[in-house]
């Protein structure tokens, strides 16, 4: 075989997708194996602790490989038997498929497509960066600020990567470096979405998938959010401020030309038209009433999660935030007078866009009602209930924190990972006398951590690419920070498991 014969492939990490398919083969090979067996249930549901005994699953080889099968259609639409317990489509009972959290992330997909559509959002933040191009320390504060506030409630991520273009010769034009515009465009996105309060694709299909309500725990995630905002903001301004003193102690360099196109995209962009200002009036509306519709207010004025709701909240869920969003997405049209065929199609463009995080859903989904038919989750919770029971609920959220760290690095989607995980994790919070809202919290926020730098995500490795810092480069530069982050989030989660 002669030389060059043989093409060198690069490895690369398989897509969340292909991820969950060994998950779900896997899982249902382990079924085989691990013995059956349950917990008595309270009146919500929820297993009662020392009450595991082993039972036989009922389940023939056919049953099985019907299950295998059926896997993606039972975690859409899979229906709980009431009497059995067992999952399949053509039961009579509840859905036990995540069929409303699926549309709901079309829904959410749809919108914001549409808000994209119009050039509001990027016209809005141009013009943010190009009037505080002159207030270095402050540009850098209102970009990432506003870019945490956006992942904070929508998981605004991958769109940051439209921003390098315009983000990169700004900080060159005002004396910093390329690595502080990868961090003020990766870290200000992570961070929001690592304190998520009512992200629909973090907290949202976690909460869904723990059995409760998007708005319980919001307190303490926008406390975090909050501080750990400010730190990350501190920390690049820092770090920028020391290069702009001293040119050489920049970690990512400078490159031939970086000065003359920090010049020529200097210019002042376009301004905002009335029709830019009324979209993003109602974009700024749809997400705040979105977090009014979810908020216990009652539980959390009064600090007691039993209290009588008040008269004016809503207690919406998935099917209300689905129709919300939809009706949001029109409204938007409407305003920015798009048309009824450019609406139409964008709506239809926006929900297709978002399909591979609704299938990644579906197919975790699809892996618990394996485990739930094969009467295997309940042994999974009882082979750890021992080490749960005794343990300080301060350190069983730090625990939870630790233990999804790896799980976040094989499934970088957080909708599957929250899927696969919240059936197990959620009631070992029961157990260790936890809110499952510090477990939703504790898991997010594992999987935020991770985001912010490990390969297996477009956001890091895509905006590495196009600021042209290099990978080891970014992790030299934000190690220190991540470090800080760790420590940070695990006393927030320590103090919210003490005081829940």
């Amino acid at each position: 075989m002669g030389p060059g014969s043989r093409s060198a492939r690069k490895f690369t990490f398989p897509s969340a997708i292909t991820v969950l398919a060994a998950v779900t083969l896997t899982v249902w090979l382990l079924a085989f194996l691990i013995p059956s067996g349950q917990y008595e249930r309270d009146a919500d549901g929820a297993p009662v602790e020392g009450t595991y005994q082993r039972v036989d699953s009922g389940q023939s080889l056919t049953d099985r490989f019907d299950d295998l099968f059926l896997a993606p259609v039972n975690g859409l639409y899979g229906i709980q038997d009431a009497g059995s317990g067992e999952v399949g489509p053509d039961f009579s009972g509840e859905l036990y498929g995540s069929a409303g959290v699926f549309l709901f992330v079309l829904a959410i997909g749809a919108f914001i497509t549409v808000v994209l559509a119009t050039g509001a959002l990027d016209r809005g933040i141009s013009r943010l960066a190009h009037r505080l191009r002159r207030r270095g320390t402050l540009l850098i504060a209102g970009i990432m600020g506003i870019f945490s506030l956006l992942g904070t409630v929508e998981g605004w991520a991958e769109e940051t990567l439209g921003f390098y273009g315009l983000i990169v010769p700004l900080m060159l034009a005002l004396g910093y470096d390329r690595m502080v515009a990868t961090g003020t465009i990766i870290l200000g996105s992570g961070v929001g979405v690592l304190c998520s309060t009512v992200n629909p694709f973090a907290t949202g299909v976690a909460s869904s998938a723990a059995g409760i309500s998007l708005g319980d725990g919001i307190v303490l995630r926008a406390a975090m959010w909050l501080a750990l905002t400010a730190v990350t903001i501190a920390y690049v301004a820092r770090y920028a401020s020391r290069v702009r003193r001293d040119p050489a102690r920049s970690l990512s360099g400078f490159l031939p030309g970086d000065r003359e196109q920090a010049a020529e995209a200097a210019g002042e962009p376009p301004g905002l038209t009335g029709t830019h200002r009324a979209v993003l009036v109602v974009v700024a509306l749809v997400f705040a009433f979105m977090v009014f519709s979810v908020v216990p207010w009652s539980s959390a004025l009064t600090g007691d999660a039993d209290a009588e709701p008040y008269g004016f909240e809503l207690g919406w869920s998935f099917p209300h935030l689905a129709a919300l969003f939809l009706a949001a997405a029109v409204l938007v049209g409407l305003v920015a007078r798009m048309g009824e065929q450019r609406l139409s199609a964008t709506l239809v463009q926006g929900a297709g866009d978002f399909i591979s995080p609704g299938l990644v859903i579906v197919l975790a989904r699809g892996v618990t009602v394996i485990m739930n038919n094969a009467r295997v989750t309940d042994t999974v919770l009882h082979s750890v209930e021992s080490a749960v029971r005794g343990t300080s609920s301060a350190l069983f959220a730090v625990i939870v924190f630790v233990v999804n760290l790896p799980l976040a690095f094989l499934i970088p989607s957080s909708s599957g990972h929250a899927t696969l995980s919240m059936p197990i994790l959620a009631p070992l919070a029961d157990f260790a006398g936890v809110s499952r809202a510090v477990v939703v919290t504790a898991w997010q926020s594992a999987s935020g951590w991770m985001n912010l730098w490990v390969p297996t995500t477009a956001v890091t490795i895509g905006g590495v690419a196009l600021a042209k810092v290099g990978y080891h480069r970014y992790l030299r530069f934000a190690a220190p920070l991540l470090a800080v982050l760790a420590v940070l989030i695990c006393g927030f989660l320590a103090l919210g498991a003490a005081l829940s």
